[in-house]
């Protein structure tokens, strides 16, 4: 299998562009039921069935979920995380040679992520099993953390010795995955670490797995974006200048290359696969079955 290309971005954070020989579906996978209905598979174990209930905007998404989750990282010992090191390099690795994990073909980003709104590690995670609902915003929008098993108590043993390295400021970072349509973080691992850090009053560390878009898509937007850009400043160059004409060019040319800068690695839409194409990738072949680029189901 061909390894992926990594590109290094800032903070110790990378891109990966996995190549065509794994077209997907990839084990870990959403797969479509109905306009309302998904479930998450792990090889041809379903983890999620999610419904949404309600009409207009703002639905209730009900999810039942089961057990068999199977981590794409392998488990961290005391050694490993003293040692340290470059968390997001480290993951990238394991998430290539995996048979758990959602990669496939395209673009892909992992960076340590440790900023997030007030009530993600709280109100917004969810913590009941095996039943949740949770309130999808007006567009769908959730943004919270879904564990895909239940977090432990925080004196479970394993959870105690992980407050220890939490305290000591050691502690290896969860996996999250983010979501587009949930607009939410799927937790791949590191449901003990993530407990452990909570009874400690602490943020988890994390490194957060995102889909990014594909060269094509990227610079296609690009261009539209390059030719409206173009067109305000030639409407402003058509105006008798002033005292502010050069800061106002100033500005249009600095949002111009922010935006321009961020295009490649901005969140892309989490494929939704058809189902039934899952065995091949789950047995770690190749179905040759393409991701399904459709609007994502209408219950998220």
């Amino acid at each position: 299998m061909t390894r992926a290309t990594r590109e290094l971005l800032p903070a110790g954070g990378l891109a990966l562009a996995v190549p065509d020989d794994r077209p997907g579906p990839p084990p870990l996978r959403f797969e479509r039921v109905t306009g309302r209905q998904w479930v998450l598979r792990q090889g041809e174990r379903p983890l999620i069935q999610a419904r949404s209930q309600g009409e207009g905007c703002c639905r209730d998404l009900s999810m039942h979920r089961l057990p068999g989750h199977r981590s794409p990282l392998p488990r961290l010992t005391a050694a490993m995380m003293r040692a340290g090191g470059n968390w997001p390099h480290r993951y990238a690795r394991w998430l290539e040679e995996t048979e758990h994990g959602p990669l496939h073909h395209g673009r892909w980003r992992l960076t340590t992520r440790t900023t997030f709104a007030p009530g993600i590690w709280s109100c917004d995670l969810v913590q009941d099993w095996p039943h949740a609902t949770i309130g999808l915003l007006c567009g769908g929008g959730w943004h919270g953390v879904l564990p895909l098993r239940p977090l432990p108590a925080p004196g479970a043993p394993r959870v105690k010795a992980y407050r220890k390295h939490a305290r000591e400021g050691i502690l290896a970072p969860v996996l999250l995955w983010w979501v587009s349509f949930l607009d939410g973080w799927l937790l791949l691992d590191g449901h003990d670490r993530a407990a452990a850090a909570l009874a400690e009053g602490m943020q988890p560390p994390c490194v957060e797995l995102v889909r990014l878009p594909d060269e094509a898509d990227w610079r296609a937007t690009a261009e539209e974006i390059t030719a409206a850009h173009e067109e305000r400043l030639a409407r402003l160059a058509a105006h008798p200048g002033d005292p502010h004409t050069a800061h106002r060019w100033e500005t249009l040319e600095r949002g111009y290359g922010d935006v321009i800068s961020t295009l490649p690695y901005d969140a892309d839409t989490t494929p939704v696969f058809e189902p039934g194409h899952g065995a091949a990738a789950a047995c770690g072949g190749q179905s040759g079955a393409a991701p399904t680029r459709q609007d994502p189901p209408d219950a998220p």
